[in-house]
Parts: C-alpha cells; structure tokens; sequence
C-alpha cells in the first residue's frame, strides 16, 4: 500500500508542477510573446537568449514532467531555476502578489520540485510504465 502512495504523491506532484510549468511557459509564448519576455528578462539584466531557453523549458519540461520523463532531471533544473527566480524577485518582498512579485511562488516550487526529484517518476509514469 505504502508503494501505491508514494507512486500517487509522485502522479500529483509531476501533474501538478507540469501543468504549471507549461501554463507559465505559454503564457510567455502566447500573451507575454518571446520579444517582451525577452525586453522584461533584459530588464532584470539576462541575456535575451535566457528567456527564450526559458519558454523553452517551461513548455518541455512541464510537459515531461506531466509524462514522466527525466523526472528527475527536470525537477533538478526546476530547483535551480526557481531559486534564481526567487533570488530576482527577493527584493520585491514575502508575497508573490506584491509589486514585481515576492519570492513565495518561486520558492515554493523550488521545495515542490525538489520532494519530486526525490521521489522520483513513480510507476504511474511513461518510464514507470517502460519498467514493468
């Protein structure tokens, strides 16, 4: 039983963090468009070339994420780039509703990608499923 439970924790985080990740993503695709996500990221002083890669990875990766694959990888570039995004927006205060964003979302995703990467995929996942 103990299994099944890890295995849904790991369903739920994956889901959750991936379809977070890709509405972000998209949303800097669709509505923010990659000129302006750039504009804003040249703003906070980041190359150009670092919001494309973002958008990039924010739509793949929260993909891969909602499947299972390289979980863990994944969850690991998510720590790190939440932190960095934290870190940005620390200045603005605690709450990610304030003026420029606080770093509570940031990091909250960090510590939610972080119990992901370990625990892992889980069975209920493409890799999972390959190992059966």
């Amino acid at each position: 039983m103990k299994n099944n439970q890890i295995d849904f924790a790991a369903l739920a985080l994956r889901i959750a963090l991936g379809v977070m990740f890709v509405a972000h993503g998209l949303t800097k695709l669709f509505v923010f468009t990659p000129a302006g996500t750039a504009a804003y990221f040249a703003l906070l002083g980041l190359p150009a070339i670092v919001a494309y890669g973002t958008i990039a990875f924010e739509i793949i990766g929260g993909a891969f994420l909602i499947f299972g694959l390289f979980t863990r990888i994944i969850a690991l570039l998510t720590v790190i780039q939440m932190i960095v995004i934290a870190l940005v927006h620390s200045a603005n205060g605690w709450s990610f509703g304030n003026p420029g964003g606080g770093w509570e979302y940031p990091a909250f995703m960090a510590l939610t990608a972080l119990a992901l990467f370990f625990i892992g995929a889980g069975k209920f996942s493409v890799c999972g499923l390959r190992n059966r």
